[in-house]
């Protein structure tokens, strides 16, 4: 399915936000349709969380429209918004998990609490438990937060993220803190949940290695591996580089790689 064809997921018009008259985000619009994924670089408070936080209607503009599925959710009721937020999977920094609940109470928590996705016990552990296995911990079921690495927990946020398979999922710096290898691991699950269901991906990240990964890589069903992505199995990948509140870019890697501009050059390993 070609871009032009594939529902718009999410789309932001316009959109401006300040707190304290200082801009948060300045004029912000952009588009992403089914499968895309969107890599989102920027110094810290550029604006790139509160994006996110927009995106889901947590925090609401102060002008522009953002559109979720198609939807105007600028004015929404808080429970219209909560029905639309039951197809999007959200990865909060450091993996935001419950440290009171047990590793399967985390990742079921989204299929138990939201309203259009609640669904009986039985069918919920068969869920998280094909959740936790697509991560690769489904011997962690019982522990807690506490007892995990940072990157089984990091595991576990994607597993809760991605449970409910949603349309659209939201990632605020997953390989933040870890090591190259486990990094490395994140990415590579980000990678397959996008391929295996066709996923629309937007990552906040800090390391411009994550973005080459996503736009370099294709997951492969068959050999279960990683592999270049090269002609047809292009991944349909689009930078933003954020500054004050603004888009200062928005394109393929090859042309962020080509950038003059000194702000958006710093983001990229040369």
């Amino acid at each position: 399915m070609d871009q032009l064809s594939a529902p718009s997921i999410l789309r932001f018009d316009r959109v401006s936000l300040a707190f304290e008259d200082k801009p948060a985000l300045d004029e912000v619009s952009f588009e992403l349709h089914e499968g895309e994924t969107c890599v989102i670089l920027g110094n810290a408070g550029s604006g790139k969380t509160v994006l996110l936080k927009c995106a889901l209607g947590l925090i609401r503009p102060d002008a522009g429209k953002i559109y979720l599925f198609g939807e105007d959710i600028t004015a929404l009721s808080e429970q219209a918004l909560f029905d639309l937020r039951a197809r999007v999977g959200v990865l909060f920094q450091e993996g935001g998990l419950f440290d009171s609940l047990t590793v399967e109470e985390n990742v079921a928590y989204p299929l138990l609490n939201q309203p259009l996705l609640r669904v009986s016990a039985e069918e919920a552990r068969l869920r998280v438990v094909e959740a936790l296995e697509f991560v690769e911990l489904e011997q962690a079921l019982e522990k807690y937060p506490s007892e995990l690495s940072g990157g089984m927990r990091r595991r576990v946020g994607i597993a809760r993220a991605v449970v409910a398979n949603p349309a659209l999922v939201l990632y605020d710096s997953p390989t933040a803190g870890l090591d190259p290898i486990t990094a490395y691991t994140i990415i590579s699950l980000i990678i397959k949940e996008r391929d295996l269901k066709n996923t629309t991906t937007v990552i906040v990240t800090h390391r411009y290695q994550d973005g080459t990964w996503l736009d370099g890589f294709r997951y492969n069903p068959k050999s279960g591996r990683l592999e270049p992505a090269r002609g047809e199995t292009s991944t349909r990948t689009v930078f933003m580089v954020m500054k004050e509140g603004r888009i200062v870019f928005w394109g393929p890697r090859a042309e962020l790689e080509r950038s003059p501009d000194p702000y958006v050059a710093k983001f990229v390993k040369r």
